[in-house]
């Protein structure tokens, strides 16, 4: 069964731009995962500081593996000062249909 999220995160007015380059940097690393099925980040129509990344793994193995992955270490860290709170929220969901 596929391993499903979404994650938002709220970059600081000022890094902005930084937040969304180092997203589009991830989102290549996350794209050569073996086990990625889907990575597609978003911004709010109404606010272009809110990114929401959606992301489904093949698994939940092929979710451990990412979650291990030196990019996505290196981001996590280099968001620590550009969005509000210090990291994204993390939401797992369940398909239903």
């Amino acid at each position: 069964m596929s391993k499903s999220l979404y994650a938002t995160m709220k970059a600081l007015p000022e890094h902005r731009t930084k937040v969304q380059e180092l997203l589009t940097k991830l989102a290549a690393d996350v794209r050569a995962e073996p086990g990625c099925e889907r990575f597609v980040v978003y911004t709010l129509e109404n606010d272009q500081n809110l990114f929401h990344v959606e992301e489904s793994y093949k698994d939940e193995a092929a979710f451990k593996a990412h979650m291990g992955t030196e990019h996505g270490k290196t981001f996590n860290q280099a968001i620590k000062t550009l969005v509000e709170g210090g990291a994204s929220h993390v939401v797992f969901l369940n398909k239903v249909i």
